[in-house]
């Protein structure tokens, strides 16, 4: 596995920048792998670069908890809304136009207010599940952070506090872990990037 600089991704993106006028980016990995300090630090160099940048978060793709109820134990990311994404972002930016999606609250539980982004420059869209197979054919490009279990861990327990190492070890890793046996999103990715480090290297792009 050969790991991409920022750089690397953003080279990639000029070369696909010709065939599409609005380009889709999965960016995907487990649980603290640093997905958003990425997503984070290609926008920023897009953005310096003139391009327009749109960034689609995962977290906002939850289904309510009256609507988890209904799903089946088994199934793989059963919290997450994959079907709200495909059909509210990605179907739309795909066929050329404008997608509009409402963003999931995590405070009051509910689909709160709607976002809407244009069919040009780059959407990315992060977060764990956004390469399931059921979604990878409708990007442009199509991202795997790899990091190790234990540094994962350690970044979980850092943001969320001890009390939550039982619900990632328990439950949220676990769950991961059947994603990716199950989807082989890391198979399907375009570029792999190192998560392990404490800082993604920008790079000078070309």
């Amino acid at each position: 596995m050969g790991f991409t600089s920022l750089a690397g991704i953003v080279n990639c993106l000029k070369v696909l920048q010709c065939q599409r006028s609005c380009l889709l980016v999965a960016i995907d990995g487990l649980g603290g792998a640093g997905k958003s300090t990425l997503a984070q630090l290609l926008e920023q160099q897009l953005k310096t670069l003139g391009w327009i940048v749109a960034v689609v978060k995962h977290d906002d793709f939850y289904l309510p908890s009256n609507q988890r109820k209904n799903q089946q134990a088994e199934a793989i990311g059963r919290d997450f809304d994959w079907e709200r994404l495909r059909h509210q972002v990605l179907l739309p930016i795909r066929r050329g136009g404008t997608a509009h999606y409402q963003r999931y609250d995590w405070g009051t539980d509910v689909l709160a207010e709607w976002h809407t982004i244009s069919d040009s420059g780059v959407v990315l869209v992060e977060g764990v599940y956004t390469m399931r197979r059921e979604l990878t054919d409708l990007y442009d490009l199509k991202i795997w952070v790899e990091c190790p279990r234990a540094i994962r861990l350690a970044r979980g327990i850092a943001r969320d506090g001890e009390k939550a190492r039982p619900v990632w070890e328990q439950d949220w890793m676990p769950k991961e872990d059947c994603y990716v046996k199950t989807h082989l999103p890391h198979e399907r990715a375009d570029l792999f990037v190192n998560g392990e480090a404490s800082h993604l290297s920008m790079g000078a792009p070309s």
